[in-house]
């Protein structure tokens, strides 16, 4: 984990910001070269590559860079959702939550046995479908399928939180696993003011009501249940990543802000995790705003905010 400062932050805004948005960038995408270079020198070993992080982390855009990258060196890529694999949701035997809710952060709602046939048939060279999930009905399409099959100078990656988890890993060993995370935290005066979590909540605040039609008391309710789902299910397996990359844009705060500010300064104080937004909204102003115009399309935090050159920006695509 690495913290960043804050006075540096803001001094390099003022001062020189459309640059230092250019190295911030050129620094994350520097990882996803390395990531895309170890994935080739990998290949003979297993087309599949395992991409894992919690949420909030920019797993998604991070998949398509590398799938980019790996493109541009002659790999053909590519990258499945694992959220294709969920399993048709019944009620009555759903995991559920200590206070009684389906816990939807689960791996048991996942397919296990399937994405263990299809990375071993697509290590064999041989054809899979893909399954589709239908999230509006919670439930598994009959008809919707994508074939793939990949070939020589060609691999899979699938991308999720639960991709490093041992039913996966232990019976596929051999596949090259990533962990994506925004893991760093922001300091005033050497003390902590930004926590890597609130810096997830924010992003994933700003995402769900742009392009998830879901308001920020929503996502705010969900996130209690998702951190606990990341001690439990995410964090045991971290270290089971070939390659670990932080996600974290120093600058993003000051970005972020203008979206974050007023959803949270909607919800109601009787909200039980309103201490938490109050602390998050405290510490925004300490930071300079920063021009979203100044930000590429290329840069991961666009998954967010929009304006990606990832995404067509409408909430089918996300």
């Amino acid at each position: 984990m690495r913290a960043y400062d804050l006075s540096e932050i803001n001094r390099r805004i003022l001062n020189d910001a459309e640059n230092y948005v250019k190295e911030c960038d050129a620094r994350l995408n520097s990882k996803v070269v390395m990531a895309a270079n170890s994935i080739i020198g990998h290949m003979k070993e297993s087309p599949v590559v395992l991409l894992s992080g919690p949420s909030g982390s920019g797993k998604t855009t991070t998949a398509m860079k590398i799938e980019e990258e790996l493109e541009k060196q002659g790999v053909r890529t590519v990258t499945i959702s694992m959220d294709n694999y969920f399993k048709t949701l019944d009620p009555e035997t759903a995991p559920r939550t200590p206070s009684g809710d389906i816990d939807y952060e689960s791996p048991e709602l996942l397919d296990m046995e399937l994405l263990d046939e299809h990375f071993t048939a697509l290590e064999r060279g041989e054809r899979i479908r893909i399954p589709h999930f239908m999230f509006a009905r919670q439930k598994r399409s009959t008809t919707q399928f994508t074939p793939l099959r990949l070939r020589e100078n060609e691999v899979a990656i699938f991308e999720g939180i639960h991709a490093l988890n041992d039913r996966i890993t232990d019976t596929h060993p051999e596949a090259f696993k990533l962990y994506i995370s925004a893991s760093s935290h922001i300091e005033k005066d050497g003390r902590p003011i930004f926590e890597s979590s609130w810096l997830r909540l924010t992003r994933r605040v700003v995402r769900d009501d742009n392009f998830r039609g879901t308001n920020a008391r929503v996502t705010l309710k969900l996130w209690a249940n998702v951190l606990r789902g990341e001690k439990l299910y995410i964090d045991p397996y971290i270290h089971k990543a070939n390659i670990s990359i932080d996600s974290t844009l120093p600058y993003e705060v000051s970005l972020l802000k203008r979206y974050a500010e007023p959803l949270f300064r909607e919800i109601p104080p009787s909200t039980p995790e309103y201490a938490q937004l109050e602390k998050i909204c405290e510490a925004f102003q300490f930071f300079e705003e920063l021009n979203p115009a100044l930000v590429g399309p290329n840069s991961l935090i666009r998954e967010f905010i929009g304006g990606s050159a990832y995404y067509a920006d409408n909430k089918e695509d996300r």
